[in-house]
C-alpha cells in the first residue's frame, strides 16, 4: 500500500489502480481514507505529466480518458492538491493537450474546485 502510489505515477502502468480502488474500497470507512486519496491524486497528476511528457501526439488517448476521470473524482473528494504537482499538471497539459477537449473540461471543473475563496490554492 505505501509502495503503490509511486508505482502508479510512472506511465504505463495503468492496470495498477484497480488495486489502488480495491484498497480505497477497504479504507471506505477508515480515517486513513482521506490521506490515501491525497497520495493517489498526486499519483495521477505525476501519472497524467509522465504520459502527456512520453506521448506527444495524443496516442493513449482512452488511457489519459480515464485518468482524467480519475483525477476530476479524486479532486472532488479531496478538493486540495500540492502546489507543484498542480502547477506542472498544468504547464505540461496545457502545452502537449492544448486541444484535448477531455483535459480541457477537467482543468475547468478543478480550476473552479480549488480556486474558490475557502481554498489555500485561492490566495
Amino acid at each position: 500500500m505505501d509502495q503503490l502510489p509511486a508505482a502508479l505515477e510512472r506511465a504505463g502502468n495503468e492496470q495498477r489502480w484497480s488495486v489502488a480502488d480495491a484498497i480505497s474500497r477497504v479504507l471506505k470507512n477508515s480515517e486513513e481514507l482521506h490521506s490515501w486519496r491525497r497520495r493517489l491524486l498526486s499519483a495521477c497528476m505525476k501519472g497524467l505529466v509522465a504520459v502527456y511528457s512520453s506521448s506527444k501526439d495524443e496516442s493513449k488517448q482512452e488511457v489519459e480518458r480515464s485518468m482524467l476521470l480519475r483525477l476530476e473524482e479524486l479532486l472532488c473528494a479531496v478538493e486540495e492538491v500540492d502546489p507543484d504537482d498542480w502547477c506542472t499538471l498544468v504547464k505540461t497539459g496545457l502545452k502537449y493537450r492544448y486541444r484535448d477537449e477531455t483535459f480541457l473540461k477537467v482543468l475547468n471543473i478543478a480550476i473552479q474546485l480549488l480556486y474558490k475563496e475557502e481554498s489555500s490554492l485561492s490566495q
